[in-house]
């Protein structure tokens, strides 16, 4: 089936309207008619070639909500008309440890990405959520219960959301704990409100004072400007938990020296160039740790977004018809957005 996208034919290129094939519906897939798309800065990494591999034509997005269209004759958990959502992951190996745990995002096979992952498919490679439409192997997609009005702004859940979500959950955030979330964007502010809604006293790190009371409105206890030295130091071995979304190399030291003994710094950006090392004696004499976390499975996503609907939970959003997106890339490039784009696909066929 020939449906319309917006994809780009080179690293220099712009994003432009080009005609993409998707595949039959097989016996264990789903048809989505997509309606709303978020724009991740994955999207702008992959598309732009800062990431090594990118394969063209690329379409980007993995923030899908739609509805469905078609089901293959296997399908029992959808039905035509379902609204549902399309997150970073299509496919997996479904038979390794980490898969068999409800770990996609972790399979040792290597899981396919829902943009620019390897596949049987024309091109060769997976296309995202810049189209019309996209066909998913059912175990790959996701219910969504949230009222019509919000799907826009459930979109970034897909990403966003679970980037943050899966953490504070295997981390234990909850009620009784100070839990940081350093750098107010489009990963940061839902790690406000998750953390927020899961009852942790929720500390927001910015280095700008004037997203201050920004940070206060999504659901922060305090904010922290952490170019102000004195207020850094006033928190000190206070932090049960810190998830650091900011991508940029910077200073972790900042960040250790505020947690607890047992404390965790978890980062989930990756950084263009790397972090300096950090200092092993503020690690060693408190037995802090520092990780990483990697978006989440399908159970776990799931279960985001079911808390989010039922805490009325979304994205602070900016909806922007197709057309736009280079522009959007440019604005997401100075941090201008609050504090996600999404694009309203019905603006392909323009």
């Amino acid at each position: 089936m020939s449906v319309r996208a917006y994809g780009a034919h080179a690293a220099d290129k712009p994003l432009e309207s080009i005609d993409i094939e998707r595949r039959a519906v097989g016996a264990h897939d789903v048809q989505i008619a997509i309606a709303y798309c978020g724009v991740c800065h994955s999207d702008l990494h992959q598309v732009r070639s800062e990431w090594d591999g990118t394969r063209y034509p690329c379409v980007p997005g993995h923030e899908i909500v739609g509805h469905v269209t078609a089901v293959g004759g296997d399908v029992t958990k959808f039905k035509v008309g379902d609204t549902v959502g399309v997150g970073c992951l299509v496919d997996s190996c479904q038979h390794c440890s980490a898969c068999d745990e409800g770990l996609e995002q972790f399979c040792e096979n290597g899981f396919t990405g829902t943009y620019n992952g390897r596949t049987a498919d024309a091109p060769g490679h997976t296309l995202g959520g810049y189209s019309q439409s996209i066909v998913v192997k059912d175990d790959f997609v996701l219910k969504i219960s949230h009222a019509p009005e919000q799907l826009a702004a459930v979109a970034p859940l897909l990403c966003a959301g679970i980037t943050t979500w899966s953490p504070l959950r295997h981390w234990k955030a909850g009620p009784g704990q100070k839990v940081g979330i350093v750098g107010i964007g489009g990963l940061g502010h839902m790690g406000i409100k998750l953390a927020h809604a899961l009852g942790a006293h929720v500390v927001a790190f910015t280095t700008s004072d004037a997203k201050r009371q920004d940070a206060l409105d999504l659901g922060a206890d305090e904010v922290v400007v952490s170019r102000n030295a004195e207020e850094m130091a006033a928190h000190a071995n206070s932090f049960d938990f810190i998830l650091n979304t900011v991508a940029a190399s910077h200073d972790l030291d900042a960040f250790t020296t505020l947690l607890k003994r047992d404390g965790t710094l978890t980062l989930v950006g990756v950084p263009e160039h790397a972090h300096p090392s950090p200092n092993v004696a503020a690690l060693i004499f408190k037995r802090r740790a520092i990780a990483g976390s990697l978006i989440g499975g399908i159970a776990e996503t799931q279960e985001m977004l079911d808390f989010c609907a039922d805490k009325g939970i979304t994205a602070e959003i900016e909806m922007i018809a197709i057309q736009e997106i280079d522009a959007a890339y440019e604005r997401m490039l100075k941090s201008d957005v609050k504090y996600r784009f999404v694009i309203d696909n019905a603006t392909l066929a323009a």
